[in-house]
C-alpha cells in the first residue's frame, strides 16, 4: 500500500497523530478512535494492522498487553515522497518567478525610457 494510501484514511491519520504523542497501549487507542469514529474494536485492529505492515507503527509485547510506538519509517516515507512530487513543480514556481521578474524590469525600463522622452520633449 502506499504511503498516500495508509494516511488517506481519517482513523488512521487520527492513530498516527496520537501515537505520534508516545507509546499507547492498544486499548487506549482503541477507546480513542472508537469515541471519535464510532467504530468497533476489530475495526481498529484492522487499521493498527495496516500501520504496522505499511511501516507506520511497530507493535510490543508487555505482558497481557500491546504497545503501539510511530515507526518513523511510514512518515519518513511520506515525506519523500510529497518531495518528489514538488520538487518538479517547485523549479516550474522558480522559473515563472523569474519570468515575472524579467517582465517587472522589463515594464520599469520601457517607463523610464518613455519618462525620459517626455522630459526632453
Amino acid at each position: 500500500m502506499h504511503e498516500f494510501e495508509v494516511l488517506a484514511d481519517a482513523v488512521r491519520r487520527r492513530l498516527v497523530a496520537v501515537l505520534a504523542l508516545g507509546e499507547q497501549p492498544a486499548g487506549v487507542l482503541t477507546d480513542i478512535v472508537r469515541a471519535e469514529f464510532g467504530i468497533s474494536q476489530p475495526a481498529v485492529s484492522q487499521h493498527l494492522k495496516v500501520l504496522r505492515e505499511n511501516g507506520f507503527a511497530t507493535v510490543r509485547a508487555e505482558g497481557a498487553r500491546r504497545i503501539y510506538a510511530l515507526d518513523p519509517a511510514g512518515p519518513d516515507a511520506a515525506e519523500r515522497a510529497l518531495a518528489s512530487l514538488r520538487s518538479p513543480l517547485s523549479q516550474r514556481l522558480d522559473a515563472l518567478h523569474t519570468e515575472v521578474a524579467r517582465g517587472r524590469r522589463a515594464t520599469a525600463q520601457q517607463k523610464t525610457s518613455h519618462n525620459k522622452n517626455r522630459s526632453a520633449s
